[in-house]
Parts: C-alpha cells; structure tokens; sequence
C-alpha cells in the first residue's frame, strides 16, 4: 500500500511537470540558486542582468528582491505554508481528476487559500524589510 501511495505521488508530479511544460510556465520560473549565483559573481551589483540601468539607480536592488525572496520561501517553509498548499493542491487534483485539470485551474483554484494562509508575521516581516530598503533609498 505504501508502494503504492508512492507510485501516485510520483505520477502526480510528473503529470503536474508534463503540464508546467506544455504551457510554458516551467520556463517561466526565475534562474536557480546556483544560475543567480554566477550571474551576480559575473556582475558585482548582482542587478544588470535584469535591467542595465536598474545598477546605477538602485545599487544592489536585485540583490535585496532574491534575498528577500529566498527569506519568504525560508519562513513559509518553516511555517508549513508549502505543506498546507501542496495537500490542497492535492485534493483539488484528486476532486477534479488529473486528466481534467490544467495548470490555470489549479492556480485559480488555490491562489485564494494560499494568498490567506500567509501569517501575519511574514508578512510583517517582509514589509518592514522593504521599508527599511526604501528609507534607506529614498533619494533616489
């Protein structure tokens, strides 16, 4: 029983990844970790391969938005909002079936629930991160 739950689990994904790739929304995803990483090693500021002039306004800007990025991944994982998304994910797959879902859907489906199920506290956080950024720029 377990190899099975598990066999499902994997033909969910991969049916989840075939669908992100037919419309393109694989490849719409921001660069990996290690793909910024040689990006900003090839550009100090970390921003010019977003926007050649974002460098001289706003030094560091691209930098400040992945770290912020990769701190509201951190505290959602840490506060099981990933867990919760991917089990609702789930359901609504398994309600709707697989063959009848596509990838509008499902965002459609669980953007609300996912949107209300963000603490407080995160967000808290991350607005008084930007704040701080934005006092400490606001000359430009």
């Amino acid at each position: 029983m377990v190899v099975s739950k598990m066999n499902k689990d994997a033909q969910m994904r991969a049916a989840i990844n075939q669908k992100l790739i037919e419309t393109g929304e694989r490849e719409r995803r921001l660069p990996t970790r290690w793909q910024r990483s040689a990006v900003q090693d090839s550009h100090p500021s970390g921003s010019d391969y977003l926007s050649p002039s974002s460098s001289s306004k706003v030094p560091g800007l691209i930098t400040i938005l992945l770290s912020l990025k990769e701190l509201l991944r951190a505290k959602l994982i840490e506060c099981g909002w990933k867990d919760q998304l991917k089990a609702h994910c789930k359901e609504v797959i398994k309600e709707k079936g697989l063959e009848h879902v596509t990838v509008d859907d499902l965002v459609a489906e669980i953007t609300p629930k996912g949107r209300a199920l963000v603490p407080d506290s995160v967000k808290k956080e991350l607005l008084q991160r930007i704040r701080t950024f934005l006092a400490q720029h606001a000359s430009l």
